[in-house]
C-alpha cells in the first residue's frame, strides 16, 4: 500500500524535512510513505482566502491518485488513539486499496475536500504548525505499525 500524504505548503525548514523523512524511511514498503505538496494561495493582503481554499482544494484533489481513500486530517474528524490508529492502518492494508492523507492550508480544508474523504482523522483538539504536523502524521503512522508488527518502538 501507497500512503500519500497531501499536504498544502513547500519549502519546509530543513527540519521538518529532516524529520519527516526519518519516519517515512523506517515504514516498509508494504506502508510506503509518499509527501506530495500542493503550493499554497498567495495569501497577500486584502486576498480573497475563500477563493485560495477552494484553490487549493481543487488542486489536492487533482493530487488523488486514482483507487485512493481519501481520508482529512481535520479538527471535525475522530480522534484515534494510537491503538486506533494501529487498527485503522490494518483495515486500510486489508481493503488493498492506497491512502490519501490529506492536510490543509492555515484556513483549513476545502468543502469539496472534506466531502470527497471516506474518514477523517482529528491528530489533536491542539493547533499544531502545518509543518510540525507532516512529522507527528509519519511517526504516528511509523508507530501504528510498530503495533501491527510487534516492533518493540511502542512501549505503551
Amino acid at each position: 500500500m501507497q500512503i500519500h500524504l497531501i499536504s498544502i505548503g513547500n519549502r519546509m525548514p530543513a527540519w521538518v524535512q529532516q524529520g519527516y523523512d526519518e519516519y517515512a524511511k523506517r515504514l516498509p514498503r508494504e506502508c510506503e510513505l509518499i509527501l506530495k505538496e500542493i503550493n499554497p494561495g498567495n495569501r497577500g493582503k486584502n486576498c480573497d482566502v475563500a477563493r485560495i481554499v477552494k484553490d487549493e482544494g481543487d488542486r489536492m484533489l487533482a493530487a488523488i491518485p486514482a483507487n485512493c481513500h481519501p481520508v482529512t486530517l481535520d479538527l471535525a474528524g475522530k480522534p484515534w488513539s494510537t491503538p486506533e490508529l494501529s487498527t485503522a492502518l490494518k483495515r486500510w492494508l486489508e481493503s488493498g486499496q492506497n491512502l490519501a492523507l490529506l492536510i490543509g492550508g492555515p484556513e483549513g480544508l476545502a468543502e469539496a475536500v472534506k466531502k470527497t474523504a471516506r474518514e477523517s482523522w482529528c491528530l489533536s483538539n491542539l493547533t499544531f504548525p502545518h509543518p510540525l504536523v507532516r512529522i507527528v502524521v509519519a511517526e504516528q503512522l511509523y508507530r501504528a505499525w510498530s503495533i501491527l508488527t510487534h516492533h518493540p518502538y511502542h512501549r505503551g
